[in-house]
């Protein structure tokens, strides 16, 4: 289901990628829509199908990354009190206005590339004004213990969105619309506080941790007050039915109440189903994949915390990333030739779910200098990017801070968008133009070797043709004999990446030895297929 996330939107031309179109660092100053949709051409070239936009909507800083959301039906459109005297155009988020957004989006569809939103829908931030309320202060490592008796303190909990006003939307947000804060303006004090009322608490559908992780920041929403359930999913449905994207990103599910994910999920697959008919497009069939595409950040390292709460999602398909796999591409690139390549996928959705499985290598949150930094060395980033990219199993979802570099993270705040700081994973973009053009066909692995692994995919039968690859984590070179089914005795191959520049003969029954670079990958291809393919 994740990997056919486009069906329904365009020609399936070749395998789907995802990339993840920012990274935390991303220059502000309004102009990265300018800068994605110039861009477009050359990511559908690369052979990206489908690019995760950062969160569009205003949030409490506007040169945030986008997390910190304000007003979900302000995409840059209208001027915020706070930003008035500011550089015009005052409307602007981070990334730029909604007409900027807007002409991106064309340029990305105009290039048959889906287009996945954002969605911040766990909290608010940046409120325009004070109230008083009651509440209990909890344990932070154990939320259901209470360390105070009910007392009234100041929060920040009002929206009325001045700017905006009414339009698109009249709801206006309190305190009875939260379920917690974590400031109290009154006393100048920093905790988790439980806001009291009738029928009010955490939301008992979220992660165990902590005792219960509904609350992560700001002002916690609550999901099952009706007013703001009905304006959350809304927003939604509008976003679905103004914008020609094909699906949401999720922030922080496990924060959130899985009922009310999966309700947003069904209301915008309706939707989409709806604009479909009102457009005059022919009904689809939604066992080959849903209308609207749908993956949560369920960040955790427990496959079985993530193999639950899909089980439990209910009867909606819905994707998460393989965060998992991440740490496993972590552990390998730190411990090297220690690491045992043939336990790769050990303990992963990919693994055991491939279905619903969206890999990946890092994203802004693992990057350097974030909260859960955890990056994949970058040595090993190659060969974790051939296992997303080249195998069968899975959604891949690549990095822009991997293909073109971050701008930030060394702890040296001048240099945030002013220049990047860390490379791109070299040659990234030749292995993503390799998924397009040869990563077809079943799949045999040659997973036999604790440094050293290898697969090869047969191509489709219809002419298009598939790869030998081989993967040696150890410090020395790696071999790998296997079998390229279809290949003639004396057909040669040659390593599409060019980091090898020997030529392999396939002998009697299509066996070869494949061969890599010690802590390195080669994708072995026929010889006029590479040329073919503009490698």
């Amino acid at each position: 289901m994740a990997s056919g996330a486009n069906l329904h939107e365009f020609e399936k031309p070749h395998a789907y990628t995802m990339l993840q179109g920012f990274e935390w660092y991303t220059p502000g100053g309004g102009q990265h829509y300018d800068w994605l949709g110039n861009n477009a051409k050359r990511f559908a070239d690369m052979g990206i199908t489908a690019i995760w936009l950062p969160p569009p909507c205003k949030t409490s800083n506007r040169e945030s990354t986008g997390y910190d959301i304000y007003d979900l039906w302000d995409l840059g459109e209208f001027v915020h009190p706070r930003d008035k005297d500011e550089q015009q155009p005052a409307e602007r988020t981070k990334y730029g206005t909604r007409a900027q957004l807007e002409n991106a989006m064309n340029a990305l569809r105009d290039n048959g590339i889906a287009i996945y939103i954002d969605a911040v829908l766990n909290h608010k931030m940046g409120a325009d004004g004070l109230e008083t309320f009651k509440v209990k202060e909890v344990d932070p490592e154990d939320r259901n213990k209470v360390i105070s008796d009910s007392h009234d303190i100041e929060g920040w909990t009002k929206f009325t969105f001045p700017s905006r006003g009414d339009k698109y939307s009249d709801f206006k947000w309190n305190f009875d619309h939260f379920t917690g804060v974590d400031w109290d303006q009154k006393t100048q004090q920093k905790g988790i506080f439980r806001i009291e009322g009738e029928n009010k608490g955490w939301a008992q559908d979220v992660d165990k941790e902590n005792a219960n992780y509904d609350y992560l920041m700001g002002a916690d929403i609550e999901h099952a007050h009706p007013a703001v359930k009905e304006d959350l999913l809304n927003w939604g449905a509008w976003m679905v039915r103004t914008f020609p994207i094909n699906g949401f990103r999720f922030d922080a599910v496990k924060h959130i109440s899985r009922e009310f994910v999966h309700d947003f999920v069904k209301r915008i697959r309706e939707e989409a189903s709806n604009k479909r008919k009102d457009d005059g497009r022919p009904e689809i069939n939604e066992d080959l994949g849903p209308v609207a595409f749908g993956v949560g950040e369920f960040w955790k390292d427990s496959v079985d915390s993530c193999l639950q709460y899909l089980s439990n999602f209910g009867d909606e398909q819905f994707s998460l990333f393989d965060a998992p796999l991440h740490y496993n591409f972590k552990e390998a690139g730190d411990t090297g030739k220690e690491f045992d390549m043939r336990t790769i996928f050990d303990g992963t959705i990919v693994q055991q779910r491939p279905i619903d499985a969206v890999t990946l290598v890092e994203n802004h949150d693992t990057q350097r200098g974030q909260a859960l930094e955890s990056s994949v060395s970058p040595q090993f980033k190659p060969l974790a990017y051939a296992i997303i990219l080249l195998r069968r199993e899975g959604y891949p979802c690549v990095f822009l801070g991997d293909l073109d570099g971050c701008h930030g993270g060394d702890g040296d705040a001048s240099k945030e968008g002013k220049e990047v700081v860390f490379p791109p994973v070299n040659d990234l973009d030749k292995l993503i133009k390799a998924r397009k053009c040869f990563a077809f066909g079943d799949q045999h692995d040659y997973l036999d070797h604790p440094q050293c692994i290898g697969w090869v995919r047969t191509g489709d039968g219809e002419g298009k043709t598939g790869c030998a690859v081989v993967l040696c984590n150890g410090e020395d070179d790696g071999e790998k004999r296997m079998q390229v089914h279809g290949a003639s005795e004396g057909d040669i191959f040659v390593d599409a990446l060019g980091w090898r520049q020997d030529e392999i003969k396939i002998g009697q029954d299509g066996w070869a030895t494949f061969k890599a670079h010690n802590q390195s990958v080669s994708v072995w291809v026929p010889k006029e297929a590479k040329e073919k393919c503009g490698l």
